[in-house]
């Protein structure tokens, strides 16, 4: 069974860079054929993919994102991080992790395709 857990600042500054973590237990990130995904919920507002780091290492963005956001992986540790620059009070929402295997049909994006969740972490962009 996958488990997930994020870990981050709960507040970060206007113009500053957010970096969140994923731990992942129950198996590798590089031994399962899954999306390792961030995904946030701002207040009062549906989930938003933000992007995604597959198996072998690659990785996709949101279109609205891909310039702020990055991705990456430490595999000896099992953890995925994102990196998110420029934040603004806009940033501000429940941030999780999750995961579902590729070769479902459903775009990588689709937020309900997931099968694990963390239990979210809320960051908060503020001065």
């Amino acid at each position: 069974q996958v488990q997930l857990q994020e870990s981050g600042p709960g507040l970060v500054m206007p113009s500053q860079t957010l970096s969140l973590t994923c731990t992942v237990s129950g198996g590798s990130i590089t031994a399962y054929y899954y999306y390792w995904s961030w995904i946030r919920q701002p207040p009062g507002k549906g989930l938003e993919w933000m992007g995604s780091i597959n198996y072998s290492g690659s990785t996709y963005y949101s279109p609205s994102l891909e310039r702020r956001a990055s991705i990456s992986r430490d595999t000896s540790k099992s953890q995925f991080t994102l990196e998110m620059s420029s934040v603004t009070p806009e940033d501000t929402a429940v941030y999780y992790c999750a995961a579902r295997r590729t070769g479902l049909g459903a775009s990588v994006s689709a937020a309900a395709s997931y099968d694990y969740w963390g239990q979210g972490t809320q960051v908060t962009v503020a001065s």
